[in-house]
């Protein structure tokens, strides 16, 4: 693991590669998929179960939600090194702010859900499934958060990235087209 070139160089707006990489790609990248794709499939174990009335689904979505927390625990430290290379001051720190807090928060959701089916696995209360539903649906908007920093700012992944582009929502061909009109 290589933690990347002099930090003060990075802060003062230097290379915006990630800081913490295993054989030469950032790792938080690579294993935000574990959180995500566990997690998201807790949800739709809980969904079946819900259909099928069958305590097995809800059992499995209960260890798909161990795993996934443990991965999220496991990848959170690799983005917060890699979020603490960003300037300060530009859209790319507010954004990445906004994505750990909002991870850290399904983080939490998802935990709670957990704790709350540890009795009984099988059978969650209404409560429990709630807060893994709140969890997946902010992990949407994390999950685009952080695409935002990677795809639109290249942070993490660029050498050359613009810690201060506009946002993928803004679409601005469509707005000269509406200038010249």
């Amino acid at each position: 693991m290589e933690l990347g070139r002099e930090f003060a160089s990075e802060l003062e707006g230097g290379l915006m590669e990630s800081r913490a990489k295993l054989f030469g790609h950032p790792i938080h990248q690579m294993l935000i998929v574990f959180p995500l794709g566990l997690l998201a499939m807790a949800i739709f174990f809980d969904l079946i179960a819900i259909a099928t009335k069958t305590p097995y689904w809800a059992e499995v979505a209960y260890w798909m939600m161990a795993s996934g927390l443990i991965m999220g625990l496991a990848a959170a430290p690799f983005g917060a090194i890699d979020w603490l290379s960003i300037p300060q001051g530009t859209r790319a720190r507010t954004i990445g702010a906004f994505h750990g807090g909002g991870n850290f928060v399904v983080i939490v959701l998802f935990g709670v859900s957990w704790m709350l089916r540890r009795e009984a696995p099988g059978t969650p209360d209404m409560l429990a499934r709630a807060l893994s539903f709140a969890g997946g649906i902010l992990a949407l908007g994390t999950g685009w958060l952080g695409g935002e920093l990677v795809d639109r700012l290249g942070i993490g992944i660029d050498e050359g990235a613009n810690p201060n582009a506009p946002s993928s929502l803004t679409v601005p061909h469509l707005r000269h087209r509406q200038a010249a009109r």
